[in-house]
């Protein structure tokens, strides 16, 4: 009898384990499901629930956007590292439930999101539905740029980024807006003293070291790990750019200041030169940008976006910088195409070249080919009349945008040491007299083209 209640007692305890584990199941599926508003059918068993966590942060700050109608998209590098590998079958791929959580899931401490200023209005609702949710957030501002100029240094403030942190994951969101150049930026994130360095790892961030500049996106809508998310059309490109978007504003103080030294040439002559040389500068750029040809603001036309914020009146000419491995045959009749006829070639694309454009009246356009050795750039001069070659030698450098007569171009990120390279360390003070061969700082004499050469390396039109 003791024995056939024992095996009664066990087939019971076995019957009510199974029905407790259907019914785990059953709540899993049915209930689970519904509240989180997905299921994954792979088991993740790799995975550990720090990784699951990051995604239900996504999830959440994605539904806290959707319902303040805040078109949020995707720019975290890491993220879009991953999607790149597979954009094709992410674009072609059903909307169905995803077999694992192979993108939010992924380690790392932010996920980093983007917004346009213009798409929204700033509610204070948001961060208290934030709060509800659970988000612990921080509100990042900073002086707007875009209002500065020499006649009003603007202290209003804007909203640059947001931080809303869940547990042991944070989203990133960056505000971007919109420049006079027809580009996005956005600016970089500058701690107040009050605020609490320790709220995430701020050194972590992929943006907010520095400003940045970007051309406007094309988003597309796709679902990644269930969730329906806003991305870069082309994620390569947008990570290539990423790489290179740093952004350095004009010094409208230290212009100011330099006004009041030397007073601004407000003369018809100088304000119709200024008001040729934007002509100028926005063509030429248009023409480079169409070939693919990355330049900088170099010589005379750097100095004035660097000491002045504006264009030097007495220069005469717009200066650009091109690195020779850059050059394509192209450019010539692309600028003759544009109305801009060559007016002169120096040197040849091993050595020295040198092209000049005829810009409206005496206008012109110079581009300088910049050549890279180990431990220096420079680029070549020639003297028409006698075949003298010259070389100015320049620190390396690398490349910023920045903002000028509202286009958004290239300039040396360390613009203090290029300046001071070829104007020496008294490049604050104009100088109207200046002999390109002996005046700057950084000409060396470089011998003499070949007279047999000289049909090739010296054409004047």
């Amino acid at each position: 009898m003791q024995k056939i209640n024992k095996n009664v007692v066990l087939a019971l305890l076995s019957l009510t384990s199974l029905v407790f584990l259907l019914f785990q199941l059953y709540y899993y599926k049915f209930y689970l499901s519904q509240k989180n508003g997905t299921v994954f059918s792979k088991v993740r068993g790799s995975q550990s629930g720090q990784d699951i966590a990051r995604w239900h942060v996504v999830r959440k700050f994605l539904a806290l956007a959707a319902s303040y109608n805040i078109p949020v998209y995707l720019i975290d590098p890491f993220i879009l590292g991953l999607v790149a590998k597979d954009i094709e079958q992410i674009r072609s791929s059903p909307e169905g439930p995803s077999p694992e959580c192979k993108y939010f899931c992924a380690p790392r401490d932010f996920t980093t999101f983007a917004l346009l200023d213009k798409t929204w209005k700033h509610e204070a609702g948001l961060f208290k539905t934030a709060e509800k949710m659970g988000f612990q957030w921080l509100k990042i501002i900073n002086k707007d740029p875009r209002l500065d100029g020499m006649d009003d240094l603007s202290g209003i403030e804007i909203p640059l980024h947001y931080i809303f942190k869940l547990a042991s994951h944070a989203i990133h969101l960056v505000v971007f807006y919109e420049r006079s150049g027809n580009y996005l930026w956005h600016g970089p994130l500058r701690l107040k003293q009050h605020m609490d360095r320790n709220f995430v790892p701020f050194r972590k961030l992929h943006f907010g070291r520095y400003s940045g500049a970007y051309e406007k996106p094309e988003l597309l809508l796709v679902s990644i790990d269930d969730l329906k998310v806003q991305i870069p059309k082309n994620p390569s490109s947008f990570l290539e750019e990423m790489l290179h978007s740093r952004f350095l504003e004009c010094r409208y103080r230290e212009a100011r200041s330099f006004f009041q030294l030397y007073p601004d040439d407000a003369s018809l002559d100088a304000v119709e030169f200024r008001k040729k040389a934007k002509s100028l500068l926005h063509l030429a750029a248009l023409t480079l940008n169409n070939l693919g040809v990355k330049f900088w603001l170099s010589s005379g036309t750097c100095l004035g976006w660097y000491r002045q914020c504006n264009v030097i009146p007495h220069s005469k000419d717009v200066d650009l910088g091109v690195f020779i491995r850059d050059y394509k045959a192209d450019i010539v009749p692309a600028f003759q195409k544009a109305g801009l006829p060559l007016k002169h070639k120096f040197g040849k694309v091993e050595d020295s070249l040198e092209l000049s454009f005829q810009g409206d009246d005496d206008v012109k356009l110079d581009i300088f080919f910049f050549y890279e050795e180990d431990d220096h750039i420079w680029n070549g001069g020639t003297q028409a009349k006698s075949g003298k070659k010259f070389k100015y030698l320049f620190p390396k450098f690398t490349l910023c945008w920045t903002e000028f007569v509202e286009l958004k171009v290239h300039v040396p990120c360390e613009t203090r040491q290029y300046v001071e390279a070829n104007y020496g360390p008294d490049w604050k003070v104009p100088v109207k007299m200046w002999d390109w061969k002996s005046s700057p700082s950084n000409v060396q004499y470089n011998g003499v083209w070949p007279v047999d050469e000289w049909d090739d390396v010296i054409q004047i039109y």
